[in-house]
């Protein structure tokens, strides 16, 4: 349901502000609206526009916090007293915290160094010489570097016979040979060019004495020094901020929630020392709201009903118990309902599920759904994953009805037998006519109900004329009805009432239907009933969208053989499924098969469902388009915090 809300207008002393802010506009009862908006520009009140001086604060511990590697608890904040020392505290521990990290850094460079060093020098490890030797050749110029197989089997052909040229592979991988290349400086450049063509990367490595195995055990020495130290830092940073914990999640505390009330600052219209308020609060919050306001000194407050005019929409904030909450999240998806409209969450609950279940039965499946759904709804909160979980306990009751267990039609047989039945309620491929006319039938139920709900809401919002003459109204009822009645006498099934009844019916309820243009503006009381382009345009518009009605119930109604066919499919998947099995069947086949099934068959069911809902149901009744209630909530972490009163 939608809740009813108050406007509420508060005034008051500006040294009062925050105090009305935190007593009665942080616990996500009290939705503030920027008062400029709802008062007259020449009174002189104007909005604050103030720095903030505590966000900056917050987002400085928070950056204490990562720079030390901890998390800080998202609890609701704490209103704390006022510590003029704060702001030196958090210099002197910022900068014993940048020492230590600044000192943290450059061992981290000492242990890249040595890191990198051991890459580079393990691919010479069956290089007996000297590096250092090497390196200081006085007539000679050395390359160490990696050369593909590509360009070491072209060095091989063309330049195997040059004396200037030796190239020693010290190890080899799958794409070339790690060496080192010896070239005369006279020749120098022109071996480098050679070597160039043959796509040789060369390696700068670091200046080091002794041999490449020597040297890589002299890295790993002074890494495993290296990494002592740095392990000690993280430990003297860990006593640092836990030394100062209590007072560091104090200020945090205090001012995460200075920035919340700050926030709301900017929805107040101030001049001189006086500000004024207005929100939107439920009415069922109303009495404790006023309370805490009133005990606040200099506040007055006054509550109003909406205004009628519709100057100022309510926002809609929605109601339901426990099992339709999950729900909201696909009525939100389409658009929530106007303050006046009904809300549907109820409606969508109950028939999305029971389609569900429907076009998805099976024990098996649906129980693994269930818990698939659950598990990750407690892991992720996802609100499509917590509605799905009555979905897959549908699905799992109609299995039931099926006789179907992760595809296998025999299982429950015994069951059946032991209360009485010959066998299961429904085999699908022996009725298939059956379920696609049970399909078209749930779609006129459907249907019938959608316009109910557009009934009950045009009669709560006073419009008769739409009750009586609307398409969805109570001649559209009567003209559906007898439709469909015509409609199954011709096919030779069930019938409502008689042919001869329902035919008259049909012609009257066309004919109201062409007219209620003007039959319902007559009816409230409008005094420009009659059509202005005349009745020859008048009759030429309105026979279209007769025409363009009469085809929507048709549409509406077919579109529910989806039910019925998704049935069908479900289980012909599951016979290609234990086709594929062979006999006996496979079960490594049958589990693939089935998580295929329940992954594909899930999507597309939910799928339809939604359309069935959003375009042959919604369709007829249901407006949407109204806006959110929104207030700030400390103890909400997915509370959406106002930041802008523009």
């Amino acid at each position: 349901m939608v809740e009813r809300m108050k406007l509420v207008h508060v005034q008051g002393t500006l040294p009062h502000l925050d105090e009305f802010l935190g007593a009665c506009c942080l616990d996500g009862r009290f939705g503030l609206e920027p008062a400029a908006d709802y008062m007259s520009a020449s009174l002189g009140y104007a909005p604050l526009n103030e720095e903030d001086p505590y966000t900056p604060l917050v987002q400085r511990v928070q950056t204490l916090a990562k720079e030390v590697g901890q998390d800080l608890p998202e609890d609701a904040p704490q209103k704390t007293p006022a510590d003029p020392d704060t702001r030196e505290f958090l210099d002197s521990l910022t900068q014993r915290i940048d020492a230590l990290r600044d000192e943290k850094a450059s061992l981290l460079e000492q242990q890249k160094l040595c890191q990198e060093g051991i890459d580079q020098y393990s691919h010479f490890l069956s290089l007996k010489a000297n590096v250092d030797d090497i390196g200081n050749c006085k007539h000679v110029k050395v390359r160490f570097g990696f050369l593909p197989k590509a360009g070491y089997n072209k060095l091989m052909s063309n330049y195997a016979d040059d004396p200037y040229i030796l190239f020693v592979p010290c190890s080899q991988t799958a794409d070339g040979y790690w060496g080192v290349y010896f070239t005369p400086r006279s020749k120098a450049q022109e071996t480098d060019g050679i070597f160039s063509m043959l796509f040789f990367e060369p390696l700068r490595v670091p200046g080091a004495a002794g041999s490449p195995e020597e040297i890589v055990e002299h890295f790993r020495e002074n890494l495993e020094v290296v990494q002592q130290s740095i392990d000690s830092l993280d430990d003297r940073l860990r006593k640092v901020w836990q030394d100062n914990l209590e007072k560091v999640l104090a200020i945090y505390s205090g001012a995460r929630y200075n920035a919340a009330v700050f926030s709301l600052r900017q929805y107040a219209a101030v001049k001189g020392a006086h500000f004024f308020c207005v929100g939107w609060v439920p009415a069922s919050q109303i009495a404790e709201i006023t309370e805490l306001a009133k005990s606040i000194p200099s506040i007055r407050i006054t509550v109003d009903d909406p205004d009628k005019s519709g100057r100022h929409t309510p926002p809609t904030k929605l109601r339901n118990a426990w099992f339709f909450r999950p729900f909201e999240f696909f009525v939100e998806m389409y658009g929530l309902p106007n303050y006046d409209e009904t809300d549907v969450t109820a409606f969508v609950a109950v028939t999305f599920t029971v389609l569900f279940g429907i076009m998805f039965g099976d024990v098996g499946q649906g129980l693994v759904l269930t818990a698939f759904s659950l598990f990750m709804w407690k892991v992720k909160k996802n609100p499509l994953f917590h509605l799905m979980i009555p979905c897959g306990i549908a699905s799992t009751l109609a299995g039931f009805v099926y006789g179907s267990v992760f595809g296998f039609e025999d299982v429950l047989n015994p069951l059946y037998l032991a209360i009485g039945l010959p066998g299961k309620p429904v085999s699908v491929m022996e009725s298939i006519t059956g379920i696609l006319l049970c399909a078209v039938y749930i779609g006129v139920v459907l249907v019938l109900a959608a316009m109910g709900m557009n009934i009950y809401t045009q009669a709560k919002q006073g419009h008769t004329g739409d009750v009586l003459f609307g398409t969805n109204g109570v001649v559209g009822v009567i003209t559906y009805v007898s439709g469909v009645d015509l409609i199954s006498a011709f096919m030779g099934a069930t019938v409502f009432m008689p042919v001869w009844l329902a035919a008259i019916l049909l012609v009257l309820g066309l004919a109201a239907l062409l007219f209620a243009g003007v039959l319902a503006p007559l009816v409230n009381g409008d005094p420009d009933w009659m059509p202005a382009e005349g009745w020859s345009g008048y009759l030429m518009q309105n026979f279209f969208e007769l025409l363009e009605s009469v085809l929507s119930y048709l549409s509406n109604t077919i579109s529910f053989l989806r039910v019925g066919a998704f049935v069908i499919v479900h289980a012909s998947m599951m016979m290609v499924v234990f086709t594929l099995a062979g006999t006996p069947a496979n079960p490594v086949v049958v589990v693939l098969g089935n998580i295929v099934v329940i992954a594909l068959e899930a999507l597309l069911s939910a799928i339809q469902g939604i359309r069935l809902e959003f375009y042959e149901m919604f369709s007829r009744f249901y407006q949407g388009g109204g806006h959110k209630f929104r207030a700030l909530d400390l103890n909400d972490a997915a509370t959406v915090v106002p930041t802008d009163a523009s």
